[in-house]
């Protein structure tokens, strides 16, 4: 087993934008002058099925928007999806900077459709920076789903005591706690360099 810390980060809202959230659908309803209400009802029934993988991004714009004429074109719709990903503050030049230590095994574990997941991957070069993506398009599970945050442990062979989840909710922090993981609430880049130190984590 391999005993280096490994550390399981969450993508949205801890190194970038949240892909496509609450905010992200208002500013298309907005842009699109889609009836949101309708919108988000139809987002809900489908969420589930989009990041977990059974459900494409052609499929989901096709059932959420496309099943009444409109004005603008699927492509459209897609390129603003992925244009609402951006980086967010400081923690993604700061993590290829641990990564670049050569101490750390760091895996991503997120909540995500593949589509818009491996679309970050490319346009942010995730890929030099992590081990590998524990996603939920690839997984079949969401969190805070505890059989997820076991299944990525197990994956890795990595070791509870020498495992830490890093997570902006505290919904998907606590399920990890009470399997009796190590587990941060990321709220910045500063406090969360601290608790890392505790861990014995430094760039």
């Amino acid at each position: 087993m391999n005993h280096r810390p490994t550390i399981f980060f969450d993508i949205g809202g801890v190194l970038l934008t949240n892909g496509w959230d609450t905010p992200a659908r208002k500013r298309a309803a907005e842009e699109f002058k889609l009836d949101y209400n309708e919108f988000q009802t139809r987002h809900e029934m489908l969420k589930t099925a989009f990041e977990t993988g059974r459900l494409g991004l052609d499929a989901y714009v096709r059932k959420a928007v496309f099943h009444r004429s409109r004005l603008f074109s699927p492509d459209e719709f897609k390129q603003f999806m992925f244009a609402q990903s951006q980086v967010l503050g400081e923690t993604l030049a700061w993590l290829r900077e641990l990564a670049a230590t050569g101490k750390y095994r760091l895996f991503t574990l997120n909540n995500e459709s593949r589509e818009l997941h491996e679309y970050r991957v490319r346009a942010f070069r995730l890929g030099e920076i992590f081990d590998a993506f524990f996603t939920s398009c690839y997984l079949g599970q969401v969190k805070p789903d505890e059989e997820i945050y076991l299944n990525a442990l197990g994956m890795t062979g990595g070791q509870r005591a020498s495992a830490i989840f890093i997570d902006d909710r505290a919904l998907n922090v606590e399920p990890a706690v009470a399997l009796g993981l190590n587990a941060i609430l990321y709220t910045g880049l500063d406090p969360l360099r601290e608790r890392l130190k505790e861990f014995g984590v430094e760039s």
